[in-house]
């Protein structure tokens, strides 16, 4: 009994030592991935295109506040976490960084004084930035970037998440080699692959979580990589397999969405309008043709979409504009049919289809329920400066009557994803109060 109690003694010592060491040896900084001669300089306006690639600005600047000020509001499963000032403001920003500072928190996510930062912040995938886009960011952030003074609201999750050190262990699970191989020897596909799985960190989104709320497909060579997920309550479709929200869609379907916000097909909702606002739409024509160029490679394997299958039983059944209609159909009549027409085609660039939309046929109906109760705005791009608004209808629809549309629309023109409940709405209803 004795020795027992002796081991037991010694194990607990030893996890001790263990956790004092994880929460106080400083933590090993990756390195340059690239060695760059010491007076190497980015070309003018690398380093503002860098950041655009990688979409610093639509998280790190608060709705109305000033660019890359913080205090942007990131709702996570865990609680909300606020971003960081990364204006060069000596006291409440990062003026006082070094590239090297910098360089860990975009690698290993932690700050200079080795505060473990939140995943919300994607290093995930910016460990595979470049060596010349790190050091053009910087140079950008420290040189071009107007200081502002702004303390940001302090991120204060429950325990045990507001334990960073425990980041660390996560860390050691979640996070692959740094660096890029392209697994293309295609130029264009590689700059695709690149932006994508790099700077752009689709996955961040458009990736499942598992176990450990981990990217669950990093690269394009995991099975799960960019097969869909779900962010702020919005979808975040499959980008790649028989779901694949641009399966059938063609290269300059891919780059208009990008650089617009809109296509003939679909018109981006959610995080993702800010990505069009702040980021993708800034992309050279080069770059939107090889992220459309990957995507499009990621689903050569996947079934053609199948051909139109003419006038279906739901235009039919809305063009006959019976009383007889059922609760579903008659809402649509009212409220939808105006824009999205009867057969659920909408128009190009300007009202997206409902037919076969992946925001509609979802597995999760969150997205749709929010589209239909609060509405949405399509950015302004430089391509396409209008704002196109749908309006919300929560105020005028109460719940029975969003879950009756709601199935309709998903289950209407071919489409055949799961009926909605009212209790969903209702939830839904209140998350967004």
């Amino acid at each position: 009994m004795r020795t027992f109690l002796k081991v037991i003694g010694v194990l607990v010592v030893l996890g001790i030592i263990a956790l004092l060491a994880i929460i106080f040896v400083p933590v090993q900084r990756t390195p340059a991935q690239t060695a760059l001669a010491e007076d190497w300089q980015p070309e003018e306006g690398h380093g503002e295109y860098a950041m655009r690639l990688s979409d610093c600005m639509a998280c790190h600047t608060e709705e109305g506040g000033e660019p890359f000020a913080g205090n942007r509001a990131i709702e996570s499963p865990l609680g909300t976490i606020y971003s960081t000032n990364i204006t060069p403001d000596e006291e409440t920003g990062i003026g006082g960084w070094s590239l090297a500072d910098f360089r860990a928190a975009l690698y290993d996510g932690v700050r200079p004084d080795g505060t473990h930062l939140y995943p919300a912040m994607p290093y995930e995938n910016f460990r595979h930035i470049t060596e010349e886009d790190v050091r053009a960011m910087y140079d950008y952030f420290m040189n071009e970037v107007e200081p502002v003074n702004q303390q940001v609201e302090e991120t204060a999750l429950s325990f045990p998440f507001d334990q960073r050190w425990g980041l660390r262990l996560w860390k050691w699970v979640a996070l692959d080699d740094p660096g890029f191989v392209p697994e293309y020897d295609d130029p264009v596909l590689a700059r695709g692959e690149y932006i994508v799985e790099g700077p752009g960190h689709c996955s961040a989104c458009h990736s499942p979580r598992n176990t450990v709320m981990a990217q669950a497909g990093l690269q394009a060579g995991d099975p799960e990589f960019l097969a869909g997920g779900e962010i702020a309550g919005w979808t975040a479709p499959p980008l790649r397999g028989p779901q694949s929200a641009v399966r059938g869609w063609s290269e300059e379907d891919i780059a208009m969405i990008l650089g617009t916000g809109r296509n003939a097909h679909a018109a981006l909702n959610g995080e993702m309008q800010l990505v069009a606002r702040d980021s993708s739409q800034y992309f050279t024509d080069e770059d939107l043709g090889a992220v459309a160029a990957f995507l499009v490679g990621l689903n050569d394997d996947v079934e053609p979409v199948a051909e139109d299958p003419g006038e279906t039983e739901t235009e039919r059944l809305l063009a006959s504009a019976s009383p007889d209609m059922g609760l579903g159909a008659r809402l649509y009549i009212d409220n939808c049919n105006a824009c999205h027409f009867v057969d659920g085609r909408g128009a190009d660039e300007v009202f997206p289809e409902l037919a076969g939309n992946s925001l509609v046929t979802a597995e999760s109906p969150r997205g749709l329920l929010t589209m239909i109760l609060g509405g949405s705005q399509l950015p302004s791009t430089a391509l396409r400066p209008y704002r196109l608004q749908m309006p919300g209808f929560g105020q005028r629809l109460d719940d029975e009557e969003v879950a009756a549309l709601a199935s309709f629309v998903r289950s209407g023109w071919g489409n055949s994803a799961a009926a909605v409940d009212a209790a969903t709405v209702a939830d839904t209803r209140a998350s967004l109060e």
